[in-house]
């Protein structure tokens, strides 16, 4: 879905495969068992060599995480990249061939100056513009598409978006190199934007960010003021709101408002739940539509977040409030003195928020993150990610020149150096680049969890995953339906899906 990252009118974001630490090691080139890893930093690899799958990963966060530093430091010192192994345009581009033309670009709300910088220096020496586009949404995009005024290149957040309207896009695989995007990305990000497309596999687009989304963010200054500790099972999680309560306090800050894509948190939130109560195998199913909404399974994990929810006293506002505070608001009466509520499960991007809502916050000082803890054992430690696929929908010289340059690490850098909450894909990322000790702590967690997936709604065809699971719930948690009409109401969005 097109959920804002810096603005309302789309948050997003990741994905994640199924590959055992081997495969996704033999993709990165290096089959190596390294030494255990001593240090917090050597521990904290990036997100796509822990590597993202469709079913449960059994592998060793630290090997893995060791490789991916080794992989990085070594990528480091290897000098400038070889724009030639990316694409014959980007050679171009850089050789001035392409000066003076335009490519434009919907970032779908990713507007900030730090983004818009990324392209600074690919501006300045290839003479090419990036013409941003205001954000237009999913529903804007659509009308785009339709009506042939689509940008060249769109920010989108959905792989079932990027299946549905496949026969509009660019095939990436005849624009980059494709052992160029072996060599950089992990096999399962390649995987998830492969799609059906009119003359049959296609790579629709490329990710460009991931985000971590398994998060429970909190004061820690004043959490550990209190004497809270973190919780790590899901009876401490329990007693941790009981104590808050009897504390006088409310746990929990709970916001599902987001203009157009009103809903989506919610959607997060029982993903996550699903991810806890059943199976791997039983997730897919139900992203691909063969495990319905009315099953016992998805209706316990409904329920288990209403025990929650539903409670007023667990809840700041009380369940009236959910639906109409805003997402990039919602965690802040934490940072009230005292705080009004003391939890928010969101994404790593809430930090960009939380920063701008109060300047001066420091992140793991005044605010940090626990995981999400288990609910059944049985099914370990999963995480939820999401992440920004970058489609292409016209194909110009120039415009394969801007999107081989959105591959390289050399776009991303000035990014992940920059800015807080947000992961890099590609394999070369430096740790030491990550302006936040905190995105180093949800890579760390990524490479040790043994179940990582990516965004279910995000996954699902739009009809249903920003259509009538947005709307379901949100109908459910506002009191307009009951969780089995909502439930029905909801799957009744596989009906229009295009076959």
């Amino acid at each position: 879905m097109f959920k804002l990252r810096r603005s309302y009118h789309r948050f997003c974001l990741t994905l994640i495969l199924t590959i055992a630490l081997s495969v996704a090691l033999g993709a990165c080139g290096d089959n190596t068992t390294a030494p255990a890893a001593s240090t917090a930093a050597t521990a904290t690899t990036a997100a796509p060599n822990a590597t993202v799958a469709a079913s449960s990963t059994t592998a060793s966060a630290t090997t893995a995480s060791t490789a991916a530093t080794t992989a990085a430091d070594a990528t480091a010192a290897s000098g400038p990249t070889d724009y030639s192994k990316v694409g014959p345009e980007l050679v171009d581009a850089f050789a001035g061939k392409y000066k003076g033309t335009t490519v434009t670009f919907n970032t779908n709300g990713t507007n900030d100056q730090q983004f818009l910088n990324t392209f600074k220096d690919f501006q300045d020496k290839t003479g090419i513009t990036i013409k941003f586009e205001p954000p237009s949404g999913e529903a804007g995009t659509v009308v785009k598409i339709q009506s042939n005024t689509i940008e060249d290149i769109v920010d989108i957040a959905q792989p079932g978006f990027v299946a549905t309207y496949a026969k509009n896009l660019v095939d990436l695989n005849k624009v980059v190199n494709p052992d160029w995007l072996k060599a950089n990305f992990a096999q399962g990000f390649l995987d998830t934007t492969t799609v059906n497309g009119p003359n049959g596999k296609m790579l629709g687009g490329v990710f460009t960010y991931i985000n971590f989304k398994s998060s429970v963010w909190y004061p820690k200054k004043a959490f550990d003021a209190a004497g809270y500790k973190v919780p790590t099972t899901w009876a401490e999680q329990q007693a941790l709101m009981d104590q808050i309560v009897k504390d006088g306090d409310t746990p929990w800050c709970i916001g599902i408002s987001a203009e157009g894509a009103t809903g989506w948190p919610a959607t997060d939130w029982i993903e996550d739940i699903m991810l806890r109560t059943t199976s791997p195998e039983n997730y897919d199913k139900w992203v691909k539509g063969t495990l319905p909404f009315t099953d016992p399974i998805v209706k316990n994990a409904f329920q288990k977040m209403s025990d929650i929810w539903f409670q007023d006293k667990y809840v700041y506002g009380g369940r009236k409030s959910i639906a109409t505070t805003t997402v990039g608001d919602g965690g802040n009466p934490m940072f009230n003195n005292p705080p009004k509520c003391w939890l928010y499960k969101q994404a790593s991007f809430i930090t960009q928020f939380f920063e701008k809502n109060f300047p001066g916050l420091k992140a793991g000082v005044d605010y940090d993150f626990y995981y999400l803890p288990p609910i059944d054992p049985q099914y370990g430690k999963p995480v939820l990610f999401a992440g920004d696929i970058f489609s292409m929908f016209h194909d110009r010289p120039e415009v394969r020149a801007v999107l081989q340059y959105t591959t390289t690490y050399d776009w991303i850098k000035p990014y992940i150096k920059a800015s807080v909450g947000t992961l890099s894909p590609n394999k070369n990322v430096v740790l030491t680049d990550y302006k936040s000790d905190l995105d180093r702590k949800a890579a760390q967690i990524l490479a040790s969890s043994n179940t990582v997936r990516f965004d279910g709604s995000d996954s699902m065809p739009s009809e249903v995953g920003a259509g009538s699971f947005w709307k379901g719930v949100t109908d459910y948690v506002s009191g307009a339906s009951d969780l089995d009409k909502a439930l029905q109401t909801i799957q009744a969005g596989w009906n229009n899906v295009k076959k």
